[in-house]
C-alpha cells in the first residue's frame, strides 16, 4: 500500500474519532430547531474552520436561535449584541474607566471578549462599529488605551442582517463584507416543517433543553485534525480555478464576463480549501472530494463577486454566477 494511501486512513480514523461529537452537537441543536439542515451544519463549518458567518434572513427564522443553541452546546460564553445607530464602539470593545483609589485609568472589557458573539443586525450600527468588530474578528485582538487584548479561542462571530427594511441602515462596504468567511442565506420553513415547529415551540414558555457535549478546548484539538485532512493537488487546482473562473471567466469560455465587476479575493481561495477539510471532517473522512468544494462553494463566493449594473439590469445575481461557474468549470 502507497504510503499517501496509508496515511489518508490513519487520518480518516483520527476524524472518525473526532468528529464525532460534533454529528451529537448536530442531533442537540436539532432537538430545538426544525430544519435548517444547511444554517446548522455551515454554522458548525465556520466554527472548524475559524472563519465568521455572516446570515441573511427575515425575522422570526430562528437565527438567534440557533446561534444560542450552538453556544449551550459547546459550553461556553455567547453574547448578544443588538446593533443600533447608537452604537458606539467601545459600547462593543470596552473602555477605560478612572479608578479613584490610586488615580489610574484601567481597561473595562466590553462585551466582544467572549466565545461566540451574534452580531444581531450588523448592518444597522454605524461604520465606526463595524470596523472595530471587522478588525476584531481580523486579528483576533483588541486594544483599549495602550493595552493590547488577545481574544479566546474559539471566537466566532456570527452576524445577522435583514434584506428588507433597508431604511436607517449602513450597508456594509464590500472589503469588510470579504472578512467572513461565509455568507449564509436563510429560507423560509417549508410546510411541514412549520407545522413541526408549531407543535414544538407554540408554548409560553418553549422548552429549550440542550445537552452540552463539547467544550472550547475540544474545538481547538478538532481544528488541528481537520488541518490534517488530506486534498489532493487536482483538487487545489479545482479551488484556484473556481476562484479565477469569477475573474477570468473568458479564460475557461463562460460567456458571463459582463455580468462580473469584480471576482473574488485570494480569501476565498483559502475559505474554498478550509471549508472543504471542515465539511469533510463532518462527514467523518480524512480526505476531500469536489463535492466538498461544491457544498460550500455558494456560500463562500456569493458575497466576494460584485456584479456590473448591467447584470443588474438583467436581474442577475451574484449567485447566478456562482451557479454558472460551478456547472461549467471541469471537475476533476
Amino acid at each position: 500500500m502507497p504510503t499517501t494511501e496509508l496515511d489518508v486512513k490513519n487520518i480518516g480514523q483520527r476524524v472518525s474519532a473526532a468528529s464525532e461529537p460534533f454529528r451529537r452537537l448536530l442531533d442537540q441543536m436539532h432537538r430545538v430547531i426544525v430544519g435548517q439542515d444547511d444554517l446548522l451544519h455551515k454554522m458548525l463549518v465556520g466554527l472548524l474552520s475559524k472563519g465568521h458567518i455572516l446570515i441573511e434572513g427575515v425575522p422570526g427564522l430562528a437565527k438567534t436561535m440557533a446561534v444560542s443553541c450552538l453556544a449551550r452546546g459547546i459550553n461556553t460564553s455567547f453574547q448578544r449584541l443588538q446593533f443600533t445607530p447608537d452604537l458606539l464602539p467601545a459600547d462593543l470593545i470596552g473602555t477605560q474607566i478612572y479608578r479613584a483609589q490610586d488615580g489610574a485609568f484601567v481597561a473595562q472589557k466590553g462585551p466582544i471578549f467572549t466565545n461566540i458573539i451574534l452580531a444581531d443586525e450588523i448592518n444597522r450600527a454605524p461604520a465606526k462599529v463595524q470596523s472595530a468588530l471587522l478588525q476584531a474578528m481580523q486579528e483576533r485582538q483588541v486594544t483599549i488605551g495602550r493595552e493590547t487584548f488577545t481574544l479566546d479561542e474559539p471566537f466566532l462571530v456570527l452576524a445577522t442582517q435583514n434584506p428588507i427594511e433597508q431604511e436607517g441602515t449602513y450597508p456594509l462596504p464590500e472589503a469588510q463584507v470579504d472578512r467572513f468567511m461565509l455568507k449564509l442565506v436563510v429560507k423560509y420553513p417549508t410546510k411541514k416543517e412549520e407545522r413541526a415547529i408549531l407543535d414544538r415551540m407554540a408554548y409560553t414558555t418553549p422548552e429549550i433543553d440542550i445537552d452540552p457535549v463539547l467544550d472550547p478546548r475540544a474545538i481547538v484539538s478538532a481544528r488541528q485534525v481537520v488541518d490534517e485532512i488530506y486534498i489532493d493537488d487536482k483538487i487545489k487546482d479545482y479551488i484556484v480555478d473556481l476562484t479565477f473562473a469569477t475573474r477570468e471567466p473568458a479564460s475557461f469560455d463562460l460567456p458571463i464576463a459582463d455580468w462580473i465587476q469584480y471576482g473574488a479575493s485570494p480569501r476565498a481561495t483559502l475559505a474554498l480549501t478550509i471549508g472543504a477539510k471542515a465539511n469533510a471532517f463532518l462527514a467523518g473522512r480524512g480526505f476531500v472530494t469536489p463535492q466538498d468544494v461544491k457544498t460550500i462553494a455558494m456560500d463562500v463566493l456569493r458575497h466576494r463577486v460584485i456584479i456590473t449594473y448591467e447584470a443588474e439590469a438583467e436581474e442577475k445575481t451574484p449567485e447566478d454566477v456562482v451557479r454558472t461557474v460551478l456547472e461549467n468549470v471541469p471537475v476533476p
